[in-house]
């Protein structure tokens, strides 16, 4: 099925999307608990969570999805053999992390309001500790879909050569000091 271009398609991942406001004007919590802000959201409108609330969200994300990274990664490791050169367990997380964090996306663009705390818990934290490469995969397929596919290729190079080439430097110095 060919990806269609899709101009002015809001990022679900992207704090403060233009697509439907996170906070209502004035709504602003004062000196309230973490939650308070939540109450909001049963009337129907979407409330972005407090500072406080957001961090929340993706700690207890992040710690759950660095966990499963783990076991993902030694169920894999077991499976493959102790001698195999490939990294099938950083391939199988980042690829399952990608499927994941394609399906919240859609999940959340179609659901629009109320997603906020789901997107912080699931896709900023659960799938941030889980692999970054979910979110860089969605930040590539949005350029496309926006009918931006030479900015995605030039993001795709952006990312990955300087970052090979940073790790690459950080190697060497480190191996410098030894």
């Amino acid at each position: 099925m060919p990806i269609m271009p899709m101009k002015n398609v809001p990022n679900p991942f992207r704090t403060g999307s233009k697509a439907r406001p996170l906070r209502e004007k004035g709504s602003e919590s004062k000196g309230r608990c973490a939650f308070a802000g939540m109450a909001g959201a049963a009337k129907g409108r979407a409330m972005a969570p407090t500072t406080l609330a957001a961090s929340l969200y993706v700690a207890f994300g992040g710690g759950v999805g660095a966990v499963a990274r783990y076991h993902v990664g030694r169920l894999i490791g077991h499976i493959a053999g102790p001698n195999t050169a490939f990294p099938w367990g950083t391939l199988a997380v980042n690829v399952t992390g990608s499927l994941f964090m394609g399906l919240l996306a859609g999940w959340l663009a179609r659901h629009g309001t109320g997603g906020e705390q789901w997107r912080l818990l699931l896709g900023v934290g659960l799938l941030g500790g889980f692999t970054t490469f979910s979110a860089f995969s969605l930040e590539m397929m949005l350029l496309i879909e926006r009918g931006q596919p030479g900015l995605a290729a030039l993001y795709v190079a952006a990312s990955v050569i300087p970052g090979l080439v940073a790790l690459w430097l950080g190697l060497i110095a480190m191996r410098a000091l030894a």
